[in-house]
């Protein structure tokens, strides 16, 4: 979507004329018949109302809408705004207008948040139709530019950070929809150089010999059933303080999971091709924060596999060597993501030393039964970096819940052959793997795991997302690196 700055109302020339409304504070010089409709459809401004109409101007038809903001001083402000752009956009998409003009003249919006108005279309305006060949021509996005009318000064600066951010979040979006016969290890890092190119990020890539000489038995024990090369992808980002150690972001990259031996259940396995979602959220933020030129040391690494059954698949009861050295009993092929972390963890660290990690996994069916689809599951051994991820949550509306960690679920996942096993028993589910992945943690550095199995895909439409792949992770790592380091 092609967008623009424009100064005072009358500059825009569009089809349709949408105003960001203070909650009982209609703008000023609105038609009586757009008033009086506000009014008798209940509309007062509040945060998530929208009405439209129609009024003669000049001798044409004009299109004009309203969307409510909510009160100045609320709590939510920013996240409200940001919805309003998205909601007005949503109406407008596929109507068969093709230009907007989004008047935030009357509204008191600072620079930042008037760029947060422009993030919210943006984000709302996403899809992916490339494989549609029959759509129909009213189902079509017809909308191709918005004009912000009246934005403070500063806006277009602020702007260009979001937009950086909102570039991100469409590529995550991009790599979690793709189907699995296009977006696969190999090709997920071909995608990734291709989009990454030129940006100031360096990729490195290991094969399947490079980490079988590495020791990685434990993502390469998970690979080993696909026709689909495993690949370790690495991207560093060193726009912080020469020599300065890194922050490490790390994502589950497992490009379909059928479950392995393990076999999921037939219904709705075709979702699998979203638990690389953790990855994709990775190579996200990575874009994002190169676009926008930030200020820190960032390393990011996804590990990149496919998990199918043939006959070279690992078997439940199989026990594997991880880089680290630890064994690990498989008991259950379908707990392959944290097998896959684990050598990844473990490479990170004694390739870069970061000062800390953060990893972002599609991890367990369990944390959906804890936290629906709202909230991630933030798990750490580090209190301060748990604060600063919490705040970055809230900040971005990607929001996290803390769980615990502790020995007594250390000793769920303790094995009798060896140093551990993959799964621990039916209640704890995403404790245990969070605890299974605290034992590749070394030297007391500051780990952060999230599980974001219930956030990275919708099924319903959402504030900034339409149904499917939210690009969840993008936006709260951003904020992270915003507010944790260049701060």
């Amino acid at each position: 979507m092609k967008i623009q700055f424009l100064g005072a109302p009358t500059d825009a020339q569009a089809g349709v004329v949408a105003h960001l409304v203070n909650q009982d504070a209609v703008p000023a010089g609105l038609e009586p018949v757009l008033v009086e409709g506000a009014k008798r459809a209940r509309f007062s401004g509040k945060a998530g109302q929208v009405f439209d109409g129609f009024v003669e101007r000049g001798g044409q038809v004009v299109r004009v809408a309203l969307a409510g903001i909510g009160e100045p001083a609320g709590k939510d402000r920013p996240a409200a705004i940001e919805r309003a752009g998205a909601a007005i956009v949503a109406r407008y998409l596929t109507s068969g207008e093709t230009s907007l003009a989004l008047d935030v003249t009357d509204a008191g919006l600072t620079a930042e948040q008037a760029a947060g108005a422009l993030l919210g279309a943006v984000l709302r305006a996403w899809r992916h139709d490339a494989y549609r060949t029959r759509l129909s021509e009213d189902a079509k996005p017809s909308l191709a530019e918005l004009a912000l009318v009246g934005a403070p000064e500063g806006t277009e600066a602020a702007w260009q950070v979001e937009q950086a951010v909102a570039e991100g979040v469409a590529f995550t979006r991009e790599l979690v929809t793709e189907p699995a016969n296009v977006i696969y290890p190999e090709s997920f890092v071909e995608r990734c150089r291709a989009r990454l190119e030129g940006t100031g990020i360096k990729i490195r890539v290991l094969d399947e010999d490079a980490m079988r000489q590495l020791g990685m038995g434990s993502l390469l024990g998970v690979s080993q059933g696909s026709a689909r090369p495993a690949r370790l992808l690495a991207m560093e980002w060193l726009g912080g303080e020469e020599g300065g150690k890194p922050v490490a972001f790390v994502g589950k990259g497992v490009c379909f999971d059928t479950g392995g031996i393990s076999l999921k259940q037939p219904a709705g396995m075709e979702d699998m091709k979203w638990d690389m979602g953790g990855a994709g959220a990775v190579a996200g933020a990575m874009l994002a924060l190169a676009r926008r030129q930030a200020k820190a040391n960032v390393i990011g690494v996804c590990g990149l596999v496919e998990n199918m059954p043939d006959g070279n698949a690992q078997r439940p009861g199989d026990v594997v060597t991880s880089m680290s050295g630890q064994t690990i009993e498989v008991i259950n092929t379908d707990a392959e993501g944290r097998l896959v972390l684990c050598d990844a963890l473990t490479w990170v660290q004694r390739e870069y030393a970061p000062a800390k990690i953060v990893d972002l996994a599609t991890l367990t069916g369990a944390i959906i039964l804890s936290l629906a689809h709202e909230y991630a599951g933030l798990f750490t051994n580090d209190d301060e970096l748990a604060q600063q991820l919490d705040a970055a949550g809230e900040g971005s509306g990607e929001r996290l819940w803390r769980f615990p960690l502790g020995s007594a679920y250390d000793k769920m996942i303790e094995s009798p052959i060896a140093d551990m096993k993959n799964v621990g028993p039916r209640y704890g589910g995403s404790i245990t793997a969070a605890q299974f992945l605290l034992r590749f943690v070394e030297n007391d550095t500051p780990w952060a795991h999230l599980d974001i199995a219930g956030t990275v895909w919708a099924d319903k439409p959402g504030a900034t997302w339409d149904k499917g792949a939210t690009g969840f992770g993008v936006r709260l790592l951003d904020r992270f690196v915003r507010d944790a380091l260049e701060a």
